[in-house]
């Protein structure tokens, strides 16, 4: 739901291994406190947020296991802080 992007305070979500649907919300964007989001295995769809690129403080991201498609948006590409990235079993494409 997109009242997600207003828990400013939160560092950490992990919403794998559930049958979550449709696209990854842009409101993650909004949670700048965010260190690790953990969405993996679920069944999301459509393509990641460039939002996801305004998450400077994020470590950890893993959108493993879903459905999704389209590039990676360049925006993931500078996140300084990230040290680990899984995006495997996807549907994704583009170069890398």
């Amino acid at each position: 739901p997109s009242e997600l992007g207003q828990l400013d305070s939160l560092t950490s979500l992990d919403l794998s291994g559930n049958q979550l649907t449709g696209a990854v919300p842009s409101e993650l964007g909004q949670l700048e406190s965010l260190t690790f989001l953990n969405l993996s295995n679920n069944d999301l769809t459509g393509a990641v947020p460039s939002e996801l690129g305004q998450l400077e403080a994020l470590t950890s991201l893993d959108l493993s296991g879903n459905q999704l498609t389209g590039a990676v948006p360049s925006e993931v590409g500078q996140l300084e802080a990230l040290t680990s990235l899984s995006l495997s079993d996807n549907d994704l494409t583009g170069a890398v």
